[in-house]
């Protein structure tokens, strides 16, 4: 049976939403199985639908390619299976550069191959706290900083104030029905990912924790019902262009599961998604201790998320996987008390050039805790921190060289060195001998560019000012 509309149109990878009524009774989560075949000549796509209450059920469906679409309805439910229609998919507008995707085995490009570095932040919870003045306050901060990815989670938290509604059905742990899920919530959490997807923002989202320690009772939850709240979440937020899937944050720290566990529902994620968004799950740390990563070689994962303190480890990550890394956590800029909570700006900054530099990712948090809107990375609000002004003038140095900066340092035409630590007075370059190269001093604190004198090649000699977090830019001429 065909649906009596009027052809709409979207643009190429945004959201085309079919909307239906159909039965109430019982447990329409789980009693009623929906989908549609969208199809494109001889493409098709099939993504599941999801119950939203009162009723409603929806499919959301992001087209890949331009031009008129059809669909078809597949239900275990009379009312809602065989519907049919069409629309028309229109080229992106200005700004809309599709997915994120896996370049190149280490670098990530948006869907029509415009290049994308992530810079990301952490905001664990800022969706949870019932405040839209702060919510938006926090839209605001992310607006005008250099932060392109924001990791935040779905799940409540043990410690967390009590938030007006979670993703479940439900107000308290003493209530909470892991068998029905809380549209409101949803609709919130979606609003806010459409928000970040206007500021041109990835939205990173942590689908487990381990930091319920049984209080909501999601953090142990059996294989069936993982599954059952995996299947829900991916059908309603992965026709998002902006959406990545952390399946867990710390994910050794959940004594509740185990490798195999988590092996099995990122392959779930895998099969579930039907855009194949970026992939990875995040391990935890006892920091400057000890800390054990996830065989990321594993193939349902698109890129490794890292925790770790050492941004010098980049070189053997590259080696070990040829995958992009991204150290989603390396300790954050503040004054909490906890080890990973209270590094300065500058060391921040410092770890973040010396990721870059050796061919990684690196992210960037905050936990200052006695500050007007508390710590960044639990609530948002307001950035406090020295190291987000000179993050911002690191990408726009990573984004005015070439996109694969490591290939061109072996190519010989430019590369980034970077000296941390290290109190140069001089050093001797090996430049090639039969091209000319014009060289710039970095200040990474101060945030300068000072060109140096002359052209450089063969072996020659460049002087320094004997300072700690100093760059050179080397390009060739011509």
């Amino acid at each position: 049976m065909a649906i009596e509309q009027s052809r709409r149109e979207v643009e190429q990878w945004a959201q085309f939403e079919l909307t239906l009524k159909g039965p109430i009774e019982g447990n329409p989560y789980l009693d009623v199985t929906l989908s549609a075949r969208f199809q494109y000549k001889n493409y098709t796509c099939e993504p599941e639908g999801f119950y939203d209450g009162d009723g409603t059920y929806r499919v959301r469906f992001m087209p890949d390619r331009p031009g008129i679409w059809r669909y078809v309805t597949l239900s275990s439910h009379e009312v809602l299976d065989g519907l049919s229609g069409e629309f028309l998919c229109t080229p992106p507008s200005a700004g809309n550069h599709g997915t994120v995707r896996v370049k190149d085995e280490y670098l990530f490009a948006y869907e029509d191959g415009t290049p994308y570095m992530p810079f990301g932040t952490t905001c664990y919870h800022w969706t949870h706290h019932g405040s839209k003045e702060l919510e938006e306050l926090t839209l605001q901060t992310l607006k005008n900083s250099p932060f392109n990815k924001v990791r935040m989670c779905l799940l409540p938290t043990r410690d967390m104030q009590p938030p007006l509604q979670v993703a479940f059905a439900g107000t308290c742990p003493e209530d909470l029905d892991k068998q029905q899920f809380n549209p409101a919530f949803f609709a919130h959490l979606e609003q806010r990912i459409h928000d970040l997807m206007q500021l041109g923002i990835e939205a990173d989202l942590v689908l487990f924790h381990p930091y319920d320690k049984g209080y909501w009772g999601v953090d142990n939850m059996d294989a069936d019902t993982d599954a059952f709240y995996l299947r829900y979440v991916i059908a309603r937020l992965a026709s998002f262009r902006n959406v990545w899937w952390s399946l867990c944050n710390e994910y050794d720290f959940n004594k509740y599961k185990s490798i195999p566990d988590w092996d099995r529902l990122l392959q779930l994620t895998q099969r579930y998604d039907p855009y194949q968004h970026l992939r990875s799950i995040h391990n935890g740390t006892k920091m400057y201790k000890s800390s054990s990563l996830y065989d990321f070689s594993k193939p349902w994962i698109t890129h490794q998320s890292i925790q770790h303190w050492e941004a010098e480890l980049t070189t053997s990550w590259r080696e070990a996987v040829a995958k992009p890394i991204v150290i989603d956590e390396i300790s954050y800029e503040g004054n909490s008390s906890r080890r990973w909570g209270n590094i300065s700006g500058e060391e921040l900054t410092h770890r973040f050039w010396e990721g870059l530099s050796r061919g990684g990712f690196v992210g960037h948090g905050e936990s200052f805790i006695n500050r007007e809107t508390r710590a960044w990375i639990s609530s948002g609000g307001k950035l406090y921190g020295e190291s987000t002004e000179r993050i911002a003038f690191l990408r726009k140095v990573m984004e005015e060289g070439p996109a694969d900066w490591m290939k061109t340092a072996e190519e010989g035409t430019y590369k980034l060195l970077y000296f941390g630590r290290h109190q140069h007075a001089f050093l001797n370059l090996e430049l090639r001998q039969d091209s000319s190269y014009r060289i710039e001093l970095i200040d990474t604190w101060q945030m300068t560019i000072t060109p140096l004198p002359g052209t450089f090649s063969g072996s020659c000699r460049v002087d320094l000012p004997g300072k700690p977090f100093m760059a050179l830019r080397i390009q060739k001429i011509g």
